[in-house]
This record gives C-alpha cells, structure tokens and sequence, in this order.
C-alpha cells in the first residue's frame, strides 16, 4: 500500500516593493517562470504599498532585464496592497526591503486585531529570509529604480535566489 498521506495543499505568493514596477514585478516574473505549473504553488501577484503607479506596466528596465534572461511573456498592471482582501488570499507576502516590511507588518496587526484572530492572515516577511548571501538572513533587495541597469541585474540575480531557496523550503516542508 502506498502513502496515504494527502499532498500539502498550494500557497499563494505575493510579492510587495512600494510602487510595484521594479522589484516585485520582477520578482513576480522570475517566481512565475521558475513555477510553471508547480503542484504547491497556486497563485502568483506582486503588488505596492504605494499607490505611485497604479495601472502601470512594469518598469521597461524591469522588463528588458527579465527578457535578457528568457522571461518574455511577464505582464502586469501596478497596484497597491488591498489589506482585508490581499492578508486572505495570500499565504506568503513577501516585502522587498525592510520600510515596506515595516508597513506590511503594521498594516497585518490592524488586519489581525479587526479580525480578532490570526488564523487566514497571511505571512509577512522579507523575500531575502530565504537565500541571503553567505547565510545571511534579511537580505533587502535594493530599489533599482533610480539607478543604471546594473541595479536591475542585481535585483534579478535576487529574485532568483530567493525564490529558488523558498521553493526548496516549500517543497521540503519547511515553510508552511
């Protein structure tokens, strides 16, 4: 007789910068392609604490990067974090750095406290908890926005990092 134990059911993943053009679209698009069809993986967003570009595309530095690297079908329109609804549709929220950690942390207490529970509210913690270089945890992913390409390809390597080191967590029954 086989293992009867029933597979772990899918996360939702949301990924969260401040205006939702750089990085969490690119983090966004790097999750998207490594998950094609992955049986723990059920649904992918990115998304600001910040309403700077709502209704935006990604940065075209953002998109030129994730195309110099094989991803050519990313699209997304910017927008903000919606608390009552993004805290229960995603299991893990995923912060760029640590100012929007700040805020997604403060907004999950008032989301918390109105629900009266914890139970349904999404994770929050910062996307570099998972694969920071040499061990280290709580890596921020710098904003590239006002910089050259450079701060592009280093936010990608990022992305890709960390979201194979989640996944590896995520499949081992580390996270959950």
């Amino acid at each position: 007789m086989g293992d009867s134990t029933p597979a772990p059911a899918p996360v939702s993943v949301l990924f969260v910068c401040l205006g939702n053009i750089c990085r969490s679209t690119m983090s966004e698009g790097v999750f998207r392609s490594l998950t094609p069809s992955h049986p723990l993986i059920a649904t992918i967003d990115s998304c600001g604490t910040g309403a700077y570009h709502i209704g935006s595309p990604p940065d075209s530095r953002t998109l030129s990067t994730l195309k110099s690297h094989g991803i050519t079908s990313y699209t997304h329109s910017a927008r903000k974090f919606k608390p009552a609804t993004d805290f229960a549709k995603f299991e893990y929220i995923f912060a760029m750095d640590d100012d929007n950690l700040s805020d997604l942390q403060r907004l999950r207490e008032r989301e918390v406290k109105r629900l009266g529970s914890e139970e349904g509210v999404g994770k929050v913690m910062l996307f570099g908890e998972f694969g920071g270089r040499g061990g280290k945890k709580g890596e921020e992913v710098d904003d590239p926005y006002y910089g050259g390409d450079e701060g592009f390809e280093k936010a990608f390597e990022q992305a890709v990092r960390f979201s194979r080191a989640f996944l590896e967590k995520l499949e081992a029954g580390e996270v959950r």
